[in-house]
């Protein structure tokens, strides 16, 4: 037997890991807070209803993390302010972030997080790190899909230009 068998929870982070879920548990604080700006900003029910659902998916997320971190003698990042709640009528017209554009960036950010957790599970050498997010991997796929079938059904998607390539063309 190896070093690294037997329990992982045992095992020690390599310095990989430990970056990586450090940066992860960073970058969710940061959008916690920015989910909760964003709410603020939101006029349609659905859309609230789904930043709802992201921020607190990312502070489950960060809760897990900040025990992974602490385990491990590792230091957490800093925490933004909690935002506070805000009326959409109190946020000038021209200050406002429109629906369709915290829509797009939340369904950039989960791109973003989805790649963030692909690349944390293939560098794992620890399985609980791994597993922990190939979960979180697959809450994000969920959040993100209904992210895109919100953005269809309001009309909020904007495709790049669509191929129709037809064989009889050539």
């Amino acid at each position: 037997m190896g070093i690294l068998s037997g329990n992982p929870t045992n095992e020690p982070m390599h310095y990989g890991e430990v970056f990586a879920v450090w940066s992860f548990l960073s970058v969710s604080k940061g959008l916690i807070a920015g989910y909760q700006t964003q709410l603020n900003h939101a006029g349609d029910a659905d859309l609230k209803k789904i930043l709802e659902e992201a921020i607190e998916a990312g502070q489950r997320e960060s809760k897990e993390i900040e025990a992974l971190l602490k385990e491990n003698g590792i230091g957490l990042p800093p925490t933004p302010p909690e935002r506070p709640k805000a009326s959409l009528n109190d946020i000038p017209t021209g200050a406002r972030f429109l629906d369709p554009e915290i829509a797009t960036a939340l369904s950039t950010n989960i791109a973003a997080g989805l790649v963030a957790c692909s690349t944390i599970m293939g560098q794992s050498i620890r399985e609980d790190i791994a597993m922990l997010f190939g979960q979180f991997h697959t809450q994000k796929a969920q959040l993100g899909a209904k992210v895109l079938r919100l953005t269809k059904e309001k009309g909020w998607l904007v495709p790049p230009p669509l191929h129709h390539h037809k064989a009889d063309d050539c």
